[in-house]
């Protein structure tokens, strides 16, 4: 089952120096040959956090960033996602039990999996309280 990698997870995979980046490594070593994807909202979460220098110490500019992308992209077994989720979309159902704004992309990115009949990876644990009982396997949180 191809899993959507989340930001977090994308972001620890590609730099050495994050704190998760071992366990990131490892998971992903373990479930690449199932496939993994991206989309156009983790793609620019990816760019946008690698280039923050509060986020990661020694920040990439924009262009290394995605340049770095690019070669993430180019390892076995990633599809790309287009996307095509709305919140105002009844089927979208993650994002009813929305309470906050910073729920909004984790509902987004889970929403899509369900769409696609992935699995969103992530290594944020909170992120299980916008999954309904019969979504729960469309959640992977990465330990």
């Amino acid at each position: 089952m191809t899993r959507l990698l989340d930001v977090n997870v994308l972001v620890a995979l590609a730099w050495p120096n994050h704190v998760h980046h071992g366990l990131a490594h490892g998971w992903f070593r373990a479930h690449r040959q199932d496939g993994w994807a991206t989309c156009p909202l983790t793609e620019s979460g990816f760019v946008r956090v690698s280039s923050n220098r509060r986020a990661i110490p020694g920040a990439a500019t924009p262009a290394e960033a995605i340049a770095l992308l690019r070669r993430l992209r180019r390892l076995d077994g990633h599809v790309f996602w287009a996307d095509d989720v709305s919140p105002a979309d009844p089927a979208a159902t993650p994002f009813a039990r929305v309470v906050g704004y910073r729920q909004i992309t984790d509902a987004h990115l889970l929403a899509l999996a369900l769409r696609r009949g992935g699995v969103l990876a992530t290594l944020d644990r909170g992120l299980a309280e916008l999954a309904g009982p019969d979504e729960r396997a469309a959640l992977e949180v990465v330990r």
